[in-house]
């Protein structure tokens, strides 16, 4: 049951950071200014690091939500484990990204840390997912 829990709790915000993804890929697509409160979305935007190899970073996050809900429809420990390496690897990036809008760009998006939020909360939600599972079969045996 547990595992049940964490895992709707990891698609709900899934689908939080899948709808950031996407508005701020439309925004780049389309050629807007975000909608943002701190004035550091549009330089962020576009500065220099908005792409990582050539692919907006709004479109790297888009897959990584998407490849996140999708582990989760995966069952059992390999899913548990795919869902966990996803997010930490999410996590690293978001890592990554916060440090050069504070210390590159010098500038903050909103979104930027509204997904890095996110995307670390699931992370600790995957971790303690994978971590607490036991299946009933193994408690079993450890009676």
């Amino acid at each position: 049951m547990a595992d049940r829990r964490l895992g709707i709790a990891i698609a709900i915000l899934g689908f939080i950071g899948l709808g950031i993804a996407t508005y701020l890929t439309y925004v780049h697509y389309a050629h807007l200014d975000p909608v943002c409160s701190t004035g550091g979305c549009e330089r962020v935007q576009n500065s220099e690091w908005s792409k990582f190899v050539g692919i907006p970073v709004p479109v790297l996050g888009l897959v990584g939500w998407v490849g996140i809900l999708g582990s989760l429809l995966i069952p059992g420990d390999l899913g548990r484990a795919t869902t966990t390496l996803l997010t930490l690897f999410g996590f690293g990036f978001s890592l990554y990204l916060t440090y050069l809008e504070l210390f590159t760009i010098k500038a903050i998006c909103q979104w930027c840390v509204a997904n890095a939020v996110i995307m670390t909360i699931t992370m600790v939600l995957a971790v303690v997912r994978l971590w607490r599972f036991q299946p009933p079969a193994t408690a079993a045996l450890s009676e």
